[in-house]
């Protein structure tokens, strides 16, 4: 889809294609903080191996009338083993997250999340090995002194960063090898073939932890974490949505309205009030982030037009 056309086409419905995105993602955005209430709400009596069982198990079973009426071209591919560690990486990065969100206020816990984004340099660097010009790079410094400022890991001149940090930092790292994976994988893989490995092997690999960390659930314990399972996979759905019907560009800044939604339901909900040095270093992530993928926008639609001529 053209800029141009996102910007002045309606749609069916009267709305442009990047009002259709932004709608998408503000769905995702909703739905995404309604999802990590849940799971700090949940979190004093379901630990976060177990909330991620019941939301890879929710996955699974939306998933499974494709599987079974698709069948063996449901798992079509020629890389198993690939898809095995991406799908490990996926419930371990789960995992870590959702016992930050669990432990952190909502709002450290998102701001941190946008990491992943900044992880990808050094990734590109290191593993595809690809030439980072500088503004990259102080991008993504700033981004992480940004990550300094939330978290604050000096006290009285000693290192005090908290496991709930590290682990989102974690989830975040592993989200974006995940993230790097998935950009190498959709060139000879259908969507759907990735999303089904993802959840069946999601289900199987969050199994073991559900296990050491089982308890019988109450029966309203039990509603939420279902429906905190299904929301955690539909708002995949509102997301991929908006960043397909919109120009990517104009959907960038979207993601980071869970940011503000999770400022709200803390404050609301938990009586978390965020602090000058949260909503700074919040600012130095969310803006380096949104610099580093505009620029990579930029600069791949230019190789595309020089490409076309």
């Amino acid at each position: 889809m053209s800029e141009a056309r996102a910007l002045t086409g309606q749609g069916r419905h009267g709305l442009t294609p990047n009002a259709q995105g932004a709608l998408w993602m503000t769905a995702y955005a909703i739905s995404f903080t309604v999802m990590t209430t849940l799971i700090k709400y949940l979190g004093k009596d379901y630990p976060a191996p177990l909330q991620t069982f019941y939301r890879q198990t929710a996955g699974f079973l939306i998933l499974l009338p494709v599987i079974l009426r698709h069948r063996s071209a449901a798992f079509a591919t020629t890389r198993p083993w690939v898809l095995f560690g991406r799908s490990a990486l996926g419930v371990t990065a789960s995992i870590m997250s959702f016992y930050a969100y669990q432990k952190m206020p909502l709002a450290e816990a998102n701001a941190i999340s946008f990491t992943r984004g900044l992880w990808l340099v050094p990734l590109a660097i290191f593993v595809v090995r690809e030439q980072v010009g500088p503004l990259r790079l102080w991008a993504a410094a700033l981004g992480f002194v940004g990550v300094l400022m939330i978290v604050r890991p000096v006290s009285g001149g000693a290192l005090a960063l908290g496991v709930p940090a590290l682990a989102m930092l974690a989830s975040s790292l592993l989200t974006a090898v995940n993230i790097a994976g998935m950009k190498i994988m959709t060139r000879d893989h259908g969507s759907m073939v990735l999303l089904v490995w993802g959840a069946a092997l999601g289900f199987l690999f969050s199994l073991p932890g559900a296990f050491m960390a089982w308890r019988w659930p109450e029966p309203r314990d039990l509603a939420l974490l279902c429906l905190m399972g299904m929301i955690g996979t539909l708002n995949q759905v509102c997301y991929l949505r908006g960043l397909r019907v919109g120009d990517a560009a104009a959907m960038a800044p979207m993601d980071y309205l869970r940011l503000v939604f999770s400022i709200g339901a803390g404050f609301f909900l938990f009586h978390e009030v965020p602090g000058v040095w949260t909503l700074a270093g919040s600012a130095l992530v969310i803006g380096s982030t949104l610099f580093i993928t505009l620029r990579e926008h930029r600069q791949a639609r230019a190789a595309a037009m020089a490409a076309g001529r």
